[in-house]
């Protein structure tokens, strides 16, 4: 049976001894950290040469004492000496509430906060578009690689399920620019002209816009959520171990399959709302289908068309690199596969309008105006 621990005190010249006998364990500490409480200094030591046993308690009660004197503690054997040292390395202040901080000064940090990220994801968006030419010159290398069938299943969920919604948003969006735009134009007599906002807008602009954000929204996503779940089950990890490329495998055929797709959901967007603009000018305009077709043959150029076109592949690797890259990053929990489809799809239509704000000075530098 364990002796119960006890105090006793060696006054000396500059300074007392604090001699600690027993066992100091939960169990046999009884009033002894009361006692130790109640010691004044100056102490020189501690000194734990009679101490038997001592449990993770009677650490903590001879760091608290220590810390509190200003003292060493000596003759501990080695397991003691280990378990204070433990205990004392976890010796950190904990504050119930937070400390108060001035709300400029966290304004700035969580800006420089925000900066850093977006600074850190761009870096790595970069090197992951870098892995990626590097699989593709892979695959080049070796067309024996190639995933053909992979590539094929994304070109039916990427574009063919995407045909009904995209559609249909098309052919509202034109029905809203022609409404829109001949109500303002009405007040000038110049009616006829909804024809070219609506040809020059939709080919140039929005047709490929619009269908780079309904495409982020629902492939980009889908991305991201389906590579976030394999890196939580560990598949890719599994990948790896049995020599497939991930990058290969799981990352190439999606982001092919959005580059390929995207100029003719672009196109097949502009269509649809030209339609949808069309409509609406001969119901409310009373403008006939055939003078709408006419009309817009001779005021929308082929570099409208164009522009529309080119911009469209590269709008398909930001939306394809965007949701792939989010959803290798997910780690620890399901939670992650949430929060990073949500970056997935905010990065992706964030770049698309840079990109595209970069394309329309481009090109008006051109001359494609």
């Amino acid at each position: 049976m364990n002796k119960a621990a006890d105090l006793a005190e060696d006054a000396r010249d500059g300074g007392s001894v604090l001699r600690l006998s027993g066992a100091l364990a939960i169990a046999c500490l009884r009033d002894l950290p009361n006692r130790l409480d109640a010691v004044q200094g100056p102490v020189q030591a501690i000194d734990l040469s009679g101490v038997d046993h001592m449990d993770t308690i009677g650490a903590w009660t001879v760091h608290r004492t220590a810390r509190r004197l200003g003292c060493e503690v000596t003759g501990a054997n080695d397991d003691a000496a280990r378990l204070i040292a433990a205990v004392g390395e976890l010796d950190e202040p904990v504050s119930i509430r937070p400390d108060h901080v001035h709300p400029m000064r966290r304004v700035v940090g969580q800006i420089g906060e925000a900066v850093t990220a977006a600074g850190s994801t761009l870096v790595g968006l970069v090197g992951f578009f870098g892995g990626t030419l590097v699989a593709s010159w892979n695959v080049l290398r070796h067309p024996h690689r190639f995933r053909v069938n992979a590539v094929v299943q994304r070109f039916e969920v990427v574009g063919v399920s995407a045909l009904g919604i995209i559609g249909l948003m098309s052919f509202l969006i034109g029905i809203v620019i022609a409404q829109q735009g001949s109500v303002q134009l009405r007040q000038f007599g110049m009616e006829m002209l909804t024809i070219n906002l609506v040809g020059r807008l939709t080919f140039r602009e929005l047709g490929v816009l619009m269908t780079a954000i309904m495409v982020a929204g629902r492939s980009g996503s889908a991305f991201a959520a389906q590579l976030g779940t394999m890196k939580l089950t560990e598949e890719i990890d599994a990948m790896r171990t049995i020599g497939v490329s991930p990058m290969e495998a799981l990352v190439l055929p999606r982001t092919l399959a959005v580059i390929v797709m995207m100029p003719l959901l672009g196109f097949y967007s502009s269509i649809v709302a030209v339609i949808g603009g069309g409509f609406l000018c001969a119901v409310a305009l009373e403008i006939p289908p055939i003078t709408f077709v006419q009309r817009l043959r001779e005021v929308v150029p082929i570099t409208d068309l164009w522009v529309g076109l080119i911009k469209a592949p590269v709008f398909g690797i930001i939306i394809a690199l965007a949701g792939c890259f989010q959803g290798m990053q997910v780690k620890a929990n399901a939670e992650e596969v949430g929060l990073r489809t949500t970056a997935a799809v905010v990065q992706a239509i964030f770049l698309v309008i840079v990109i595209d704000a970069f394309f329309a000075v481009f090109f008006t530098w051109l001359g494609w105006n």
